[in-house]
């Protein structure tokens, strides 16, 4: 790492201690930076990595609610505003147990690089809580999330931050926060948040975008090697929204999905995952992913475990940050891997990205990868502001423009900076410059 920039990278850990998730974030983003203030020292003039590091605004608060038998349950909720230089913030919202200050960090970090990428008008940031929805009512759902936007709403707006969906927050707890919202200000502020339902403000393709991104941004990477989705052996961890909607655009692209999984265990289907089947236990039973290999013949359900030991030449990490490690991923590349596609948020560890990286295995990193997901969000406030509505055709179109357009701008800024196929580099470079620009021309704040 430059000099300079590691003293730097050491005070904003030490001014962050024991957030480890954010710590590396930090990391990961600076060892790419060296070239650039080495061609831009006005960047280090001014301070933007010191002022980019430091969010504009971080929110804690206390969300109260009942469960069903009456009693009081307290959790806690965040808003990280990271930068704002770009447009209004903007970033998901995610109720899981393993949520805190520092995870939210580190998304917001990430976002701020990834909402860069899509060249749309939107700053950086993220949001939560450790509720966990999973075995919860609609009406304990309901009941967290009028008191979450209750505390929320005075931070947000659609020319100041635009909250989104992530994990464990889907179309049902956008409608409730949106509900809240509305009550709570008396505004139709449809661009306040998206992911909303088609029929009252949502866009077509937002449900699919992350998915679908990510297997647009691989498929653009193997075409760079004369390569496609046709034919290959594909895995993709998780079975959440971004998990399905992967495994159907890989599929109809040719390939053969093996395997997806959850939190209790992971199924292998030869075949190719039966994606109806899979929606219907996952999004509409809500059930786990064991009950897939009950009804579906030839399949297997492993218990427990890790689904790269299915082994792919496409891998597509759709869950979690830190999910794939240095030793699956040398499994991986020994059973012929070519791609990896993140769909998820920094799910491959430092040591894994070595790997990948030594072994000449094409590696597109989250910030670019799923990158779909908050452009369509980004869409879908464009179809809000100006009251309109686009087909899915259109929509799907304007996606994969802005998703082929990043990998251009990773693969091109890779290749100015000297590293050609580095899409880590090129998306780092690619994302900072947009913001150390826009922040240099707004001035000292």
């Amino acid at each position: 790492m430059h000099a300079r920039l590691e003293a730097i990278r050491d005070t904003v850990l030490a001014r962050n201690p024991g957030e480890a998730e954010f710590h590396q974030a930090i990391t990961e983003v600076f060892e790419s930076l060296g070239p650039v203030h080495d061609r831009h020292p006005e960047f280090l003039e001014a301070a933007i990595l010191e002022r980019l590091c430091e969010p504009e605004r971080q929110i804690i608060f206390r969300v109260p609610w009942t469960d069903d038998q009456g009693r009081v349950q307290i959790n806690r909720g965040f808003r990280v505003e990271f930068n704002s230089a770009l447009g209004p913030y903007k970033g998901g919202l995610r109720f899981h147990p393993s949520v805190n200050l520092g995870i939210v960090k580190f998304l917001g970090f990430e976002q701020i690089f990834k909402n860069a990428l899509t060249g749309m008008p939107i700053g950086g940031g993220k949001g939560g809580s450790d509720f966990d929805p999973r075995g919860r009512s609609d009406a304990e759902v309901m009941r967290f999330c009028q008191s979450f936007m209750t505390e929320l709403y005075r931070h947000i707006g659609e020319y100041t931050d635009v909250p989104a969906g992530d994990i464990g927050v889907g179309g049902r707890e956008i409608g409730y926060l949106f509900g809240q919202y509305k009550r709570i200000t008396n505004r139709y502020e449809s661009g306040v948040l998206t992911g909303k339902g088609i029929s009252w403000g949502g866009s077509l393709v937002r449900p699919e975008a992350t998915g679908f991104g990510t297997v647009i941004f691989t498929s653009e990477m193997l075409k760079t090697r004369g390569l496609s989705f046709d034919g290959q052996r594909v895995v993709v961890s998780g079975s959440g929204n971004v998990a399905i909607n992967a495994i159907a655009k890989a599929q109809a692209l040719g390939a053969t999905v093996v395997a997806c999984s959850d939190s209790s265990g992971y199924i292998i289907d030869e075949a190719g995952i039966d994606v109806p089947l899979l929606r219907q236990i996952k999004e509409v039973e809500r059930a786990r992913l064991k009950e897939y290999g009950v009804r579906k013949p030839g399949a297997t359900y492993v218990d427990g475990g890790s689904v790269w030991d299915a082994g792919a030449t496409v891998a597509l990490p759709c869950a979690t940050q830190n999910e794939l490690d240095g030793d699956a991923a040398a499994a991986l590349v020994r059973g012929g891997l070519v791609a990896v596609g993140e769909g998820a948020n920094m799910p491959s560890t430092p040591d894994a990205v070595a790997v990948f990286q030594q072994a000449g295995v094409l590696f597109a990193p989250g910030k670019a990868a799923n990158a779909g997901g908050v452009a369509t969000s980004a869409l879908e406030m464009q179809q809000n502001a100006s009251r309109d509505s686009w087909s899915f055709e259109h929509t799907e179109q304007r996606l994969t423009d802005i998703m082929v357009g990043i990998h251009g701008l990773c693969a091109a800024t890779a290749e100015e900076y000297g590293a050609p196929g580095d899409y880590v580099l090129g998306a780092n470079i690619g994302g900072f410059v947009k913001v150390a620009d826009a922040m240099l021309a707004q001035g000292l704040i």
